[in-house]
């Protein structure tokens, strides 16, 4: 257990920046938060899930428990960072066809604060489905960290460098005291 006891879910989506999730879990960590992380089923390819689990403490969800498995504790925020273009419109559609999903879906309606960092390209965030469901969360509270001096949508193949300037930091900014 480290700092406050604060729990902070950092759900971690298939974009090329969730290979550094740690940064995140790092930069949150020095801020005093208990980080449970949980990856959609496409991102455990693309994270290290055995270091995840030894820089937290704890076993990296991906799939909802067994009833003997025991329950985490309750997120006080969460953070979707890298949050791809699939997850952003499913969480504003109220799908939870996965472990993630399920928690984004109920997250609002408990209170619980959820900042969603994106990377996509953009021609994806220029989509009309894409810019309803950002307004769609925003109306429900959701922080959708988009635009000018936030996150700004990359070219199409923008390559490694795109991944490497994602500003993990911007998160945390966002999140209550």
């Amino acid at each position: 257990m480290r700092g406050t006891g604060k729990v902070l879910y950092v759900i971690a989506c298939a974009a090329a920046p969730a290979g550094d999730v740690g940064r995140l879990v790092e930069l949150a960590h020095r801020e005093g938060w208990e980080v449970q992380v949980v990856a959609t089923p496409s991102a455990l390819d693309f994270i290290d899930v055995p270091a995840l689990e030894r820089q937290t403490g704890r076993p990296v969800r991906s799939r909802y428990r067994k009833p003997t498995e025991p329950k985490p504790p309750r997120a006080d925020a969460i953070v979707v960072a890298p949050a791809t273009y699939n997850t952003i419109n499913k969480f504003a559609q109220g799908i939870a066809d996965t472990y993630a999903l399920g928690l984004l879906a109920e997250a609002p309606g408990l209170g619980i604060p959820v900042v969603v960092l994106p990377f996509l390209n953009s021609g994806l965030a220029a989509r009309t489905p894409f810019r309803q469901a950002v307004a769609t969360l925003r109306a429900e509270g959701v922080r959708i960290l988009l635009g000018p001096g936030r996150f700004e949508p990359h070219p199409p193949d923008a390559g490694p460098a795109a991944a490497a300037a994602f500003p993990w930091h911007l998160a945390l900014a966002e999140l209550p005291v």
